[in-house]
Formats: C-alpha cells, structure tokens, sequence
C-alpha cells in the first residue's frame, strides 16, 4: 500500500481542513449550518475544488447531500459508501460530522495510486442533526428512499422542506432519484466519539457494535397551585415536588442498570413564581440502551414509579411519547474487518456503544454498516470547544487505509452470485 504523504502529514491537511469549512456560518463568530442555508453552498464549493483536484466528478442529489465517487477499474463493481454529514448544532465544533466527510476524501487522497476492485463514493449528508426542521437525518433518510413523508415539515418560520430544498435550486420531485440504487458491499462512517470513554481507556480510536435505542417522552405532574404561605406541609399537592422524586428516582434506577442513561433534561413548573405551590409540571425523559429489552423494561419501571409517586402525593400524572428508535447493531462481518484493521496497526480496539445517534443507524437496516470512533479530548461536542488530537486522526488515517485494503481482499476472492455471510 502506497501513500501520496506521509499520515502525519495527511491528518495535518484534514484537521486544517475542517477548520477552513467551520468558518462556512450562518453566525459570524461561531459555526452553525442548519439543513440547506447560504453557507452551506459554500462548504460544497470547497469539497468540489478538493475532488477536482483528484480528478472527481461531484454532484448534489435532490435534498443537497454531497457526493463523489472514486470508480474502480471494473464498471460492475460495487459500492463502498464513506459518509457522514455537513450540517451542524448551533455554536458548534468543527469536528461533528465534518470530520468523516474530510477522512473519505483523505483515504482517496492517499491512496489514489492505489486500485481497487470496488467503487468508492464519498457523500457528505445535508442533515443530521434535526435542528432546523425537528426531525434528524433527513440527508441519510433520502439516500436510503425514505424521506418522501419529510417534505411538509415546516420550520420554526413556516417554510416547509420541500419549499427549502427549492429556494436552494434543487428538485423535490427528484426525491426519488436521490435513493442510491448500487449494489453496495458496505458503509464506513468515522465519527468523533463525542463522550469521555475512548479518553478515560487511553484509546485513540473505538470500533462502534451497536448505537443505542432511544426513547423520549413529554411527562406531567398535576397537582394543585395554592398560597406557599397559608398550605401546611401536609396538605400539599406540590406537582415540583412530584416531579422532583421522579428525576431522581430515573437517575438511580439508571445507575442500577449496566449501560442505561436516563435524562429529564427540561422541568417546566407552573405558575413558576416564588410564593406559589407549583400546580403542574411538564418534564422530558430521553432513554437509551443497546439493547431495546431493556431499555422499555426500564421505561415501563419507570413510568411505574411515576404512577406511584403521583398516588403517593395526591398527584395525576401522564406521559406521552415524542420519539423512538430502535437499537441498531452494525454489521459483525464488517466491524470484524475494522477490528482486523485496527490490531495490523497495533491499536487495542474492544468494540463500542454509540450513545448517540448517527447516519449509520439509518443506513444500517438497509445496507452492511460499520463506524470508527476517535477520541474527543475532555469528552466534549456540540461545543465550540469541540476537538481532536492530530495523532488519532493520522492513526484513523492508517486504520482506514488498512480496512481499505482489507476490505478489497475480501472483495477479490468473492464470485459474482456469492452472498456475503453474516
């Protein structure tokens, strides 16, 4: 395997990379890009003088991903996909998402030289994060076919999707031209881990098994609003005060169960003012595990104790759910592969659980997919603060190029009718 530069080299050009694309902002001072707005034809203009110079042909689909395909020497091959995604939070990082959209074209850098007995298509998705329209991943539902029911949301202005990708020149009746219809052998999506375990078990890197299932839900506490003064302890129904012995009762039923997190992350009272009894409490709940038996076992306990502590207080309580995804496991056949990367460059490399949610967990029931994790310095993201050491990126780099590799091994050796095993 032939390289163009030397890694160290090549992961200083990506870092310096990112940074360029992070000045790309709806926000002087700080990086945001929401789904479609103004800058965003600006980090497109920039990746396609990249791909120009490795001799790519560039287009955007009809929902604006990004795409650039480095074709094999053999037109039927198929397809590997290495993706992530070009939009971001408000206030945001340099790193989160932009960084595997960087890494693919890297690796196509390094390894121009190099042939290949497979396509590779390098797609930087147009959404993920769900910010401006309250539904993620619109970029990857429409490579997978599965955006059509996406167009009429409307944002916080009343402009809808379709109205959206529109003002931005493209077609939304091209929808369905935007599904990718290649024979596709896999997707390899690189990803800043975005917490603190990679960096509490000294690794640069983390192969990811499986992201988490999620639920979230709306909670209320309806008690009744009184004087603070004049209502004696005891004949109180103080909604907060319900709501309170929720929040902690999730926390410790959380720490009780290997691999949960639970997160009433907003409590909302009501009247809200010093000398009331809160009447009512509205409050979130986000749930996670690898495992969804788990997760809705605990989700059931929970609401459970909910109930209780309503009845124990004089309290109604209610629940109504906001969104659910299921748990998405990667790929064991290419995961394995990534692994076999990771050990040819010396990496220890026990498998991960994403916390969060990805593009892989929408490409994942559809096509064979894996993620890599780098380390995130303080364990921070969604935070200008947000980065990553030049070192973990040149070791992706390797890891990337070996899977590369690898993976094109394996591809040589497989007859046109064979079916992948599991």
């Amino acid at each position: 395997m032939t390289v163009a530069l030397p890694w160290s080299e090549l992961a200083g050009r990506a870092l310096a990379c990112c940074t360029e694309i992070a000045a790309f902002t709806e926000q002087p001072g700080c990086t945001t890009r929401t789904f479609l707005c103004a800058p965003m034809r600006e980090v497109h203009a920039w990746l396609n003088t990249w791909a120009a110079s490795l001799g790519l042909e560039t287009h955007l689909d009809a929902v604006g991903n990004w795409h650039t395909t480095r074709p094999s020497l053999n037109p039927d091959a198929r397809t590997l996909i290495l993706a992530s995604h070009l939009d971001s939070v408000p206030n945001a990082g340099a790193y989160d998402g932009v960084l595997g959209v960087v890494l693919g074209l890297t690796l196509l850098e390094a390894l121009r030289d190099t042939p290949l007995p497979y396509h590779v298509r390098v797609v930087g998705f147009s959404e993920e994060e769900g910010v401006r329209f309250g539904v993620p991943f619109i970029g990857s539902r429409a490579l997978v076919g599965t955006a059509d029911e996406l167009l009429g949301l409307t944002d916080a202005g009343g402009t809808t999707v379709a109205q959206t990708i529109t003002a931005y020149g493209l077609d939304p009746a091209a929808l369905p031209e935007a599904r990718l219809r290649e024979d596709v052998l896999g997707y390899l999506e690189f990803h800043i881990e975005q917490g603190p375990v990679l960096e509490a078990e000294g690794r640069p890197l983390g192969p990811v098994e499986a992201i988490v299932g999620q639920a979230r839900l709306n909670l209320r506490f309806t008690g009744w609003a009184n004087h603070a003064g004049t209502t004696p302890m005891g004949l109180r129904r103080d909604a907060l005060a319900g709501a309170s012995a929720f929040v902690l009762a999730a926390e410790t039923l959380a720490r009780a169960t290997p691999g949960l997190v639970a997160t009433v992350g907003s409590l909302t009272p009501f009247p809200g003012a010093i000398n009331v009894i809160p009447g009512e409490v509205w409050l979130t709940l986000d749930i996670r595990h690898a495992r969804d038996e788990v997760r809705q076992g605990t989700l059931e306990r929970l609401l459970a104790e909910g109930q209780r502590i309503a009845w124990e207080r004089h309290l109604a309580f209610s629940h109504e759910p906001r969104m659910e995804e299921r748990a998405t496991p990667m790929d064991p056949a290419l995961t394995s592969l990534l692994v076999e990367a990771l050990a040819a460059e010396g990496l220890d490399a026990p498998a991960m659980v994403s916390g969060a949610g990805h593009d892989a967990m929408i490409v994942a029931p559809i096509w064979p997919a894996t993620m890599l994790f780098l380390r995130s310095p303080g364990g921070v993201s969604h935070h200008p603060d947000e980065a990553v050491l030049p070192e973990d990126v040149a070791a992706a780099l390797r890891v990337g190029a070996r899977f590369l590799t690898l993976l094109a091994a394996r591809e040589e050796t497989r007859t046109p009718f064979q079916e992948d095993t599991p």
